[in-house]
């Protein structure tokens, strides 16, 4: 039975995962499809190009939330269905790849920097908040949406096993699937990275062209 609850809560997370909040904002605050301008990337960032704050902060805070809400479910739940810390692995990734893979929008889907944020402050607030400050002092730094996501994945699992040492034990499973999503994440931001290097990739704030 524990196999069931941990095939449902995976499933879920995933379900979750695939609600691609940029699009659904948009459309509900009647902006344009954010696929169809800036990056095309169906994200916060590109939903900012826009010219909605409000839109923007909104996405940000949904696709957090969608990361962070199975996590945290199986963390308080889980214990009483047989739950435990590779059930908190499989659920994050699971909704980490929804976001990725959206089953409800084509399997086309955003880089997942938010939602692993959410997924990261799920696992335990002190990794959340201390890959957010990461990635808070590279954009304020350079600007560059992108290369505060790079940098804040890369540190992602090195700052889990630092933090472990001071807080918590630390788990195979959630490295594995922290490393996952980390190597995820630079993957899809390889066009990012080859502007990066060209000198022609959008900072934070810039207006959608077209």
């Amino acid at each position: 039975m524990d196999f069931v609850y941990l095939l449902i809560a995976t499933v879920s997370a995933y379900l979750v995962g695939s609600l691609s909040f940029a699009v659904i904002v948009s459309r509900l605050m009647g902006l344009n499809d954010p696929r169809s301008y800036g990056s095309g990337n169906p994200g916060a960032t590109n939903v900012l190009r826009s010219g909605s704050k409000a839109a923007a902060a909104l996405t940000l805070l949904l696709d957090g939330v969608k990361g962070w809400l199975p996590v945290a479910l199986v963390q308080w739940k889980g214990q009483a269905w047989g739950l435990g810390e590779g059930a908190l692995a499989a659920v994050g990734l699971a909704a980490f790849l929804g976001h990725l893979y959206p089953l409800f929008f084509k399997f086309q889907g955003g880089k997942g920097v938010a939602t692993a944020a959410g997924v990261l402050l799920g696992l335990h607030p002190f990794l959340g908040l201390a890959v957010l400050a990461v990635w808070l002092g590279v954009a304020f730094l350079s600007r560059y949406s992108s290369l505060a996501a790079l940098l804040a994945a890369l540190a992602a699992p090195v700052l889990y096993l630092m933090l472990d040492r001071i807080w918590w034990y630390s788990e195979g499973r959630i490295v594995l699937a922290l490393v996952i999503m980390s190597a995820l994440l630079i993957w899809r931001h390889r066009s990012n990275i080859a502007k990066l290097i060209r000198g022609q990739e959008s900072r934070i704030g810039s207006k959608a062209k077209g």
